[in-house]
């Protein structure tokens, strides 16, 4: 129904997801978790498995505030994997959803979209959203295209390192509004 040339807006629904704690078995299809290993130990599945050859890297401290325990909008990155981690191991949230680029957008049907960014993927859907809760020294990789929200926490504020690309969030930056296009918000309970 439109009024005045504006679609109405959708009601908003709260869906609230309960976390479940980010392991190496429980985050494998969304990525890896990253734990300390001896020093000295050489290279092998437990590390990280980087993908940073279409650019140049970038690795740095990002300090955050006020990331409440909700979130509506959801990011993938399509050429690059990316690592997150809290300085301190102190607790915190992402939410995530398995990639879904398609080569084009005959493969996928009617619910493909193109990226500003030029690629073609499926919206994630609403049901297959997982919530992490990430605590102690580890830090997150995240596959190429793994939708992700957060870093979320309960602290005002808190410090993440964050190894991607340059220009990760300029050029390979796709967002997915379920507010906007599917009337929810995800509240994480813990």
């Amino acid at each position: 129904m439109e009024i005045s040339g504006k679609s109405k807006p959708q009601p908003v629904n709260m869906k609230v997801v309960k976390p479940i704690e980010a392991t190496p078995e429980s985050f494998k299809e969304y990525g890896q978790v990253i734990e300390a290993s001896p020093d000295g130990e050489e290279f092998g599945p437990k590390d990280a498995q980087l993908n940073l050859s279409q650019g140049i890297p970038r690795f740095y401290i990002m300090k955050l505030e006020k990331r409440s325990l909700k979130f509506s909008t959801i990011t993938h990155h399509a050429n690059v994997t990316q690592c997150l981690g809290s300085i301190g191991g102190g607790v915190w949230y992402l939410g995530v959803a398995k990639p879904s680029i398609v080569e084009t957008k005959e493969n996928a049907g009617s619910d493909a979209r193109q990226s500003k960014c030029g690629h073609f993927y499926v919206p994630p859907a609403v049901d297959k959203v997982q919530v992490f809760r990430i605590s102690g020294s580890k830090f997150i990789k995240l596959n190429i295209g793994t939708w992700h929200a957060g870093p979320l926490f309960k602290p005002e504020t808190m410090d993440f390192y964050n190894l991607e690309l340059s220009d990760t969030n300029v050029v390979d930056h796709t967002t997915h509004n379920f507010k906007q296009q599917d009337g929810i918000v995800f509240v994480i309970d813990d």
